[in-house]
Protein backbone atom coordinates (compact mmCIF):
# COMPACT_ATOMS: atom_id res chain seq x y z
CA UNK A 1 0.00 0.00 0.00
CA UNK A 2 1.28 3.36 -0.90
CA UNK A 3 0.20 6.54 0.92
CA UNK A 4 1.28 10.02 -0.31
CA UNK A 5 2.41 12.46 2.49
CA UNK A 6 3.01 16.09 2.73
CA UNK A 7 5.05 17.74 5.34
CA UNK A 8 3.84 21.53 5.68
CA UNK A 9 4.77 24.17 7.84
CA UNK A 10 1.55 26.04 9.19
CA UNK A 11 1.24 29.98 10.21
CA UNK A 12 4.25 30.81 8.40
CA UNK A 13 5.67 31.59 4.89
CA UNK A 14 8.98 30.50 5.78
CA UNK A 15 10.24 26.56 6.09
CA UNK A 16 11.30 25.37 9.24
CA UNK A 17 9.44 28.42 11.02
CA UNK A 18 5.78 27.92 12.20
CA UNK A 19 4.58 24.01 13.02
CA UNK A 20 4.73 21.43 10.99
CA UNK A 21 2.04 19.05 10.10
CA UNK A 22 2.34 15.61 8.31
CA UNK A 23 -0.81 15.33 5.78
CA UNK A 24 -2.06 12.33 3.84
CA UNK A 25 -5.24 12.27 1.87
CA UNK A 26 -6.50 8.50 1.80
CA UNK A 27 -8.97 7.54 -1.18
CA UNK A 28 -10.12 4.83 1.75
CA UNK A 29 -9.98 4.58 5.67
CA UNK A 30 -7.57 2.90 7.27
CA UNK A 31 -7.81 1.33 10.77
CA UNK A 32 -7.11 3.89 14.18
CA UNK A 33 -4.16 1.51 14.72
CA UNK A 34 -2.39 2.42 11.56
CA UNK A 35 -3.33 6.03 11.55
CA UNK A 36 -1.86 5.95 15.17
CA UNK A 37 1.81 3.96 13.90
CA UNK A 38 1.86 5.96 10.85
CA UNK A 39 1.41 9.39 13.62
CA UNK A 40 4.72 7.71 15.59
CA UNK A 41 6.30 7.54 12.41
CA UNK A 42 6.06 10.66 11.28
CA UNK A 43 6.65 11.79 14.90
CA UNK A 44 5.30 15.64 14.35
CA UNK A 45 2.95 17.30 16.99
CA UNK A 46 0.11 16.16 14.52
CA UNK A 47 -0.21 13.90 11.80
CA UNK A 48 -3.73 14.37 9.88
CA UNK A 49 -5.40 11.99 7.98
CA UNK A 50 -8.31 13.41 5.33
CA UNK A 51 -10.76 10.38 3.64
CA UNK A 52 -13.23 11.26 1.19
CA UNK A 53 -17.25 11.31 2.88
CA UNK A 54 -19.00 10.57 -0.68
CA UNK A 55 -17.49 7.54 -2.85
CA UNK A 56 -17.87 9.56 -5.76
CA UNK A 57 -15.94 12.81 -4.61
CA UNK A 58 -12.29 13.18 -5.20
CA UNK A 59 -9.97 15.46 -3.60
CA UNK A 60 -10.44 17.93 -6.34
CA UNK A 61 -14.23 18.49 -6.63
CA UNK A 62 -15.42 17.47 -3.58
CA UNK A 63 -16.22 20.02 -0.72
CA UNK A 64 -16.76 18.46 2.27
CA UNK A 65 -14.43 15.48 3.96
CA UNK A 66 -13.64 13.68 6.85
CA UNK A 67 -10.52 14.94 8.58
CA UNK A 68 -8.58 13.00 11.94
CA UNK A 69 -5.45 14.34 13.87
CA UNK A 70 -3.13 12.03 15.59
CA UNK A 71 -0.24 12.84 17.93
CA UNK A 72 3.17 10.52 18.24
CA UNK A 73 0.85 8.90 21.13
CA UNK A 74 -2.78 9.99 20.17
CA UNK A 75 -6.22 10.92 18.20
CA UNK A 76 -7.10 14.84 19.51
CA UNK A 77 -10.28 16.51 19.38
CA UNK A 78 -9.24 19.72 17.35
CA UNK A 79 -5.97 20.64 16.02
CA UNK A 80 -5.54 23.81 14.50
CA UNK A 81 -2.36 24.18 12.33
CA UNK A 82 -2.86 20.33 11.28
CA UNK A 83 -6.55 21.45 9.63
CA UNK A 84 -4.48 24.51 7.94
CA UNK A 85 -2.10 22.53 6.19
CA UNK A 86 -4.63 19.80 5.10
CA UNK A 87 -6.31 22.31 3.36
CA UNK A 88 -3.19 24.18 1.68
CA UNK A 89 -2.82 20.47 0.23
CA UNK A 90 -6.58 20.29 -0.73
CA UNK A 91 -6.26 23.53 -2.85
CA UNK A 92 -2.53 23.73 -3.91
CA UNK A 93 -1.87 19.86 -4.74
CA UNK A 94 -4.88 18.60 -5.54
CA UNK A 95 -6.55 21.86 -7.02
CA UNK A 96 -9.85 22.21 -5.54
CA UNK A 97 -11.86 23.67 -6.95
CA UNK A 98 -14.04 24.89 -4.37
CA UNK A 99 -14.08 28.16 -2.54
CA UNK A 100 -15.05 26.61 0.89
CA UNK A 101 -13.83 23.52 2.43
CA UNK A 102 -15.53 21.79 5.08
CA UNK A 103 -14.21 19.30 7.23
CA UNK A 104 -16.04 16.94 9.52
CA UNK A 105 -13.98 16.25 12.87
CA UNK A 106 -14.51 15.55 16.44
CA UNK A 107 -15.13 19.25 17.04
CA UNK A 108 -17.80 19.93 14.06
CA UNK A 109 -17.37 21.07 10.68
CA UNK A 110 -14.72 22.91 10.28
CA UNK A 111 -14.77 25.42 7.26
CA UNK A 112 -11.40 26.90 5.20
CA UNK A 113 -11.41 29.32 2.60
CA UNK A 114 -8.37 30.75 0.58
CA UNK A 115 -7.17 34.33 1.28
CA UNK A 116 -4.50 35.51 -0.46
CA UNK A 117 -1.53 33.55 0.17
CA UNK A 118 -2.97 32.27 3.17
CA UNK A 119 -6.09 30.25 4.71
CA UNK A 120 -8.81 31.40 7.16
CA UNK A 121 -10.25 28.62 9.70
CA UNK A 122 -13.87 28.96 10.92
CA UNK A 123 -13.20 27.14 14.07
CA UNK A 124 -15.30 27.39 17.69
CA UNK A 125 -14.09 29.23 20.47
CA UNK A 126 -13.76 28.03 23.65
CA UNK A 127 -13.97 30.87 26.55
CA UNK A 128 -12.41 29.86 29.51
CA UNK A 129 -13.13 30.62 33.60
CA UNK A 130 -11.26 31.79 36.03
CA UNK A 131 -9.03 29.77 37.73
CA UNK A 132 -7.19 29.10 41.82
CA UNK A 133 -4.97 26.32 41.26
CA UNK A 134 -2.50 26.08 38.56
CA UNK A 135 0.20 24.16 37.18
CA UNK A 136 3.71 25.17 38.47
CA UNK A 137 5.48 25.81 34.87
CA UNK A 138 6.01 29.26 35.18
CA UNK A 139 9.06 29.22 37.82
CA UNK A 140 8.66 32.45 40.34
CA UNK A 141 7.43 34.92 37.54
CA UNK A 142 4.89 36.71 38.78
CA UNK A 143 1.03 35.85 37.65
CA UNK A 144 -1.49 38.01 36.40
CA UNK A 145 -4.18 35.40 35.48
CA UNK A 146 -4.81 32.10 35.49
CA UNK A 147 -7.95 30.69 33.43
CA UNK A 148 -9.42 26.93 32.36
CA UNK A 149 -11.00 26.22 29.12
CA UNK A 150 -12.88 22.88 30.52
CA UNK A 151 -13.69 22.08 27.23
CA UNK A 152 -10.69 22.00 25.61
CA UNK A 153 -8.31 20.74 29.18
CA UNK A 154 -6.11 23.99 28.54
CA UNK A 155 -4.78 25.94 31.47
CA UNK A 156 -4.02 29.31 30.69
CA UNK A 157 -1.54 31.39 32.63
CA UNK A 158 -0.75 34.95 31.82
CA UNK A 159 2.20 36.16 33.26
CA UNK A 160 2.51 39.73 34.86
CA UNK A 161 2.28 43.04 32.14
CA UNK A 162 5.45 43.81 34.52
CA UNK A 163 7.69 40.92 33.04
CA UNK A 164 9.29 41.33 29.40
CA UNK A 165 8.75 39.34 26.22
CA UNK A 166 12.36 38.04 27.05
CA UNK A 167 10.65 36.18 30.42
CA UNK A 168 8.45 34.23 28.28
CA UNK A 169 10.55 33.06 25.18
CA UNK A 170 13.17 32.09 28.07
CA UNK A 171 11.16 30.06 30.00
CA UNK A 172 12.35 26.12 30.26
CA UNK A 173 9.55 24.25 31.33
CA UNK A 174 10.45 20.56 32.45
CA UNK A 175 7.60 18.22 30.25
CA UNK A 176 8.02 15.14 32.84
CA UNK A 177 7.50 17.51 36.03
CA UNK A 178 4.43 19.39 34.24
CA UNK A 179 2.98 16.07 33.06
CA UNK A 180 3.56 14.74 37.02
CA UNK A 181 1.83 18.17 38.60
CA UNK A 182 -1.41 17.34 37.03
CA UNK A 183 -2.98 13.70 37.08
CA UNK A 184 -6.24 14.83 37.84
CA UNK A 185 -7.38 14.86 33.92
CA UNK A 186 -8.86 18.14 33.88
CA UNK A 187 -5.58 19.72 32.66
CA UNK A 188 -4.54 18.32 28.80
CA UNK A 189 -2.56 21.36 27.50
CA UNK A 190 -0.58 24.95 29.48
CA UNK A 191 -0.70 28.13 27.90
CA UNK A 192 1.57 30.53 29.19
CA UNK A 193 0.82 33.79 27.73
CA UNK A 194 1.13 38.06 27.80
CA UNK A 195 0.29 40.90 26.83
CA UNK A 196 1.94 42.02 23.36
CA UNK A 197 3.29 45.50 22.05
CA UNK A 198 1.05 46.15 19.55
CA UNK A 199 2.81 49.99 19.55
CA UNK A 200 5.79 47.64 17.55
CA UNK A 201 5.83 46.60 14.52
CA UNK A 202 4.59 44.28 13.42
CA UNK A 203 2.06 45.03 16.31
CA UNK A 204 1.24 41.99 18.27
CA UNK A 205 -1.50 41.83 20.60
CA UNK A 206 -0.36 39.25 22.82
CA UNK A 207 2.66 36.74 22.88
CA UNK A 208 2.24 32.70 23.44
CA UNK A 209 3.79 29.51 24.72
CA UNK A 210 2.18 25.87 24.48
CA UNK A 211 2.51 22.96 26.19
CA UNK A 212 1.36 19.41 25.95
CA UNK A 213 3.24 16.78 27.43
CA UNK A 214 0.04 14.64 28.48
CA UNK A 215 -0.76 14.13 24.54
CA UNK A 216 2.89 13.42 23.92
CA UNK A 217 4.32 17.02 22.83
CA UNK A 218 6.38 18.88 25.26
CA UNK A 219 6.33 22.18 23.62
CA UNK A 220 3.92 22.72 20.22
CA UNK A 221 5.52 25.12 18.21
CA UNK A 222 2.68 27.06 16.96
CA UNK A 223 -1.42 25.72 18.15
CA UNK A 224 -4.48 26.96 16.46
CA UNK A 225 -6.56 25.36 19.03
CA UNK A 226 -4.95 26.87 21.92
CA UNK A 227 -5.88 30.10 20.31
CA UNK A 228 -9.47 29.30 20.51
CA UNK A 229 -9.37 30.02 24.13
CA UNK A 230 -6.43 32.49 23.93
CA UNK A 231 -8.69 34.50 21.18
CA UNK A 232 -11.15 34.34 23.81
CA UNK A 233 -9.71 35.47 26.81
CA UNK A 234 -7.88 38.10 24.99
CA UNK A 235 -10.53 39.97 23.07
CA UNK A 236 -12.41 40.63 26.16
CA UNK A 237 -9.33 41.77 28.68
CA UNK A 238 -7.84 44.34 25.52
CA UNK A 239 -11.73 44.78 23.54
CA UNK A 240 -10.95 43.68 20.70
CA UNK A 241 -12.53 41.59 18.21
CA UNK A 242 -9.42 41.09 15.59
CA UNK A 243 -5.96 40.37 16.84
CA UNK A 244 -2.50 39.64 15.46
CA UNK A 245 -1.00 36.84 17.70
CA UNK A 246 2.40 35.61 18.01
CA UNK A 247 3.62 32.32 19.16
CA UNK A 248 7.13 32.78 20.73
CA UNK A 249 8.35 29.02 20.74
CA UNK A 250 11.84 28.31 18.66
CA UNK A 251 10.10 28.32 15.58
CA UNK A 252 7.61 30.78 16.16
CA UNK A 253 4.29 31.57 14.02
CA UNK A 254 1.93 33.84 13.39
CA UNK A 255 -2.17 34.29 13.52
CA UNK A 256 -4.42 36.74 12.63
CA UNK A 257 -7.73 36.44 14.95
CA UNK A 258 -11.29 37.24 15.00
CA UNK A 259 -13.42 36.88 17.54
CA UNK A 260 -17.29 36.79 16.19
CA UNK A 261 -20.68 37.40 18.32
CA UNK A 262 -21.85 33.57 17.41
CA UNK A 263 -19.42 31.51 19.80
CA UNK A 264 -16.83 30.73 16.54
CA UNK A 265 -13.48 32.59 16.13
CA UNK A 266 -11.54 33.02 12.53
CA UNK A 267 -8.04 31.63 13.17
CA UNK A 268 -5.81 32.88 9.64
CA UNK A 269 -2.53 32.02 8.32
CA UNK A 270 -0.08 30.65 5.63
CA UNK A 271 1.13 27.60 5.41
CA UNK A 272 4.71 26.52 3.08
CA UNK A 273 5.67 22.69 2.03
CA UNK A 274 8.78 21.21 2.82
CA UNK A 275 8.31 17.58 1.99
CA UNK A 276 6.14 15.55 -0.50
CA UNK A 277 6.69 11.57 -0.52
CA UNK A 278 5.07 8.03 -0.11
CA UNK A 279 4.46 6.06 3.34
CA UNK A 280 4.91 2.39 1.48
CA UNK A 281 3.91 -0.33 3.89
Amino acid sequence: MEIPVFTLDAFTNLPFKGNPAAICPLMHELSDYLYQRIAAEMNLSETAFITRINPSDNFTTGSRFRLRWFTPTNEVNLCGHATLASAAVLFKYKQNENPKLVFETRSGDLAVTQQGEGYIMDFPLNPPTQEVQYVAAVGNHPIQDVYLSSNTKKLLVRLADSCDRSVLTSLKVDPVALQSSETSGRVKGVIITMKGSPDCQPGYDFYSRFFAPWNGIPEDPVTGSAHTVLGSYWSKKLGKKKMLAYQCSSRGGELELEVRDDGRIYISGQAVTVLQGTITL
